[in-house]
């Protein structure tokens, strides 16, 4: 029997602690057949006109909803999150369904073009194949979607690896997009070991590789696509910075700042991380932000009342407890929280670090989960400085009354992908997502995606 026949997947309820259920890993051979039955369904999906899919998405975009209750619960079992997030999250994923569909069309046709002699061009966007992808288990649903519906409108088939603690959901999934009428095997699930993905990875069925994760994840994964010939596109982490200017509406950036930090339990890529002040108005800054941390409270994510869920993992607790640690240990000063508490689940309070500089993981690193750091900048100028004084470049956000001096900021100088304005946000699914630096390449939604895996003809008929 080899490693992959003996091992399982195991869930893990992060609230409690306790087992939730074991899923067999597949063999080698079942692992092979699947990329193979995702690819004969390719063969014919890729013949469908650009509406007989996107009535598919559509079709797929209902199911989400009709399974919310049921999805959105099990989310919360299975990684923590509050159930009325997993609700949002299903919702903004029907959103990206819905939207592909009525735009899918548009973006995909051929494009005609004269050519300098005369004679005619056609740029025809054809599939590219199977594509592959790495998803991680902070948002179980968006992850998917968010790869999987631009994919499949392009013609693409999809195979998905899962983080193993949300197996449960990557399997509800599977059955509803069946259930929205999209064609069997054209979205499967791989139960596989990181062995048996490498595999996937040199297949030459498989076309393309995307992967959300961390930076070493994506150094790893890029190399053995690259190795393969497999073009990738990459989401990695980031320690966003929210930049609070000298003319900043600082109630606002108080309330907007705490929810950027606390929302999915601090677990998201484009989290708010780095929290970069001006001295101006640094201590009301502080002051409110601290505050308001200091009194939200954690606690079983299927209460209503509940503000902040568990961490998914104990590993990744401990992981964070460390870093607040070694922070301390390297000059930062708790201002709240930071406090591993007692008791069953893998709970973290909401915490506050200050006096963070460079050469402390909370101003170098990704601190996944409810930790700020707490940034005193010298001006408007010097935020700027500070929030680009980062391997990442993910998302960010900038607080000022002038909002057109701020829009200005964000496209001249700040060095990410995404910028918030006075806001808060994850993802709109007619804007582009992704980022820059060790926070990876390619982007997604707004009609970028569905032009990442694909091949852009050049049909030509020249003038003799």
């Amino acid at each position: 029997m080899s490693k992959s026949e003996s091992k399982e997947l195991k869930t893990i309820n992060p609230a409690t602690g306790e087992k939730l259920k074991n899923y067999p890993i597949m063999t080698d051979k079942e692992a092979d057949d699947a990329v193979k039955k995702c690819h004969e369904a390719f063969l014919d999906w890729r013949l469908k006109t650009h509406e007989e899919r996107a009535e598919v998405l559509r079709g797929i975009g209902k199911s989400l909803i009709d399974h919310q209750k049921e999805l959105s619960e099990l989310m919360t079992s299975e990684m923590g999150k509050l159930v009325s997030q997993g609700v949002s999250e299903i919702e903004l994923c029907k959103g990206i369904c819905d939207w592909t569909a009525d735009n899918g069309p548009e973006e995909l046709k051929d494009l005609h073009r004269t050519l300098p002699n005369g004679g005619k061009g056609i740029i025809s966007y054809a599939p590219l194949g199977v594509i592959y992808g790495i998803q991680p288990w902070n948002f179980p649903t968006y992850q998917v979607i968010r790869y999987a519906i631009a994919n499949l409108m392009t013609g693409n088939g999809i195979l998905l690896k899962h983080a193993e603690n949300v197996t449960g959901s990557a399997l509800l999934l599977e059955k509803i997009f069946v259930a929205g009428g999209l064609p069997k095997d054209l979205f499967t699930v791989l139960r596989i070991d990181h062995d048996q993905s490498d595999a996937i990875i040199e297949n030459d069925l498989v076309r393309g590789v995307t992967l959300t994760g961390s930076s070493a994840a994506g150094k790893i994964i890029g190399k053995k696509a690259g190795e393969a010939l497999k073009k990738t596109v990459l989401e990695l982490g980031s320690n966003d910075a929210y930049i609070v200017m000298d003319d900043a509406d600082i109630d606002l950036a108080v309330k907007t700042c705490v929810t950027g930090r606390i929302y999915n339990n601090g677990e998201t890529c484009v989290a708010a991380k780095r929290f970069v002040v001006v001295d101006k108005v640094y201590d009301k800054f502080k002051e409110g932000f601290v505050k308001a941390m200091s009194n939200i409270k954690h606690g079983d994510p299927t209460k209503e009342e509940t503000e902040l869920g568990p961490i998914a993992r104990e590993d990744l607790r401990d992981t964070l407890h460390e870093q607040v640690e070694k922070s301390v240990k390297n000059g930062a000063e708790i201002l709240c929280g930071g406090e591993m508490p007692e008791g069953k689940g893998f709970y973290y309070p909401a915490t506050v670090l200050g006096n963070v500089k460079p050469g402390q993981p909370a101003y170098d690193d990704e601190l996944f989960g409810p930790v700020a750091s707490l940034i005193k900048a010298k001006d408007n100028e010097d935020a700027l400085r500070i929030a680009n004084d980062s391997r990442f470049g993910l998302g960010g956000g900038i607080f000022s009354k002038d909002e057109d001096k701020a829009i200005e900021l964000a496209s001249k100088y700040f060095d990410t992908g995404m910028i918030f304005i006075n806001s808060f946000g994850v993802a709109q699914p007619n804007m582009p997502f992704g980022g820059t630096k060790n926070s990876g390449y390619g982007k997604e939604h707004g009609g970028f995606g569905m032009h990442e895996f694909i091949n852009a003809k050049a049909i030509m008929s020249l003038n003799s």
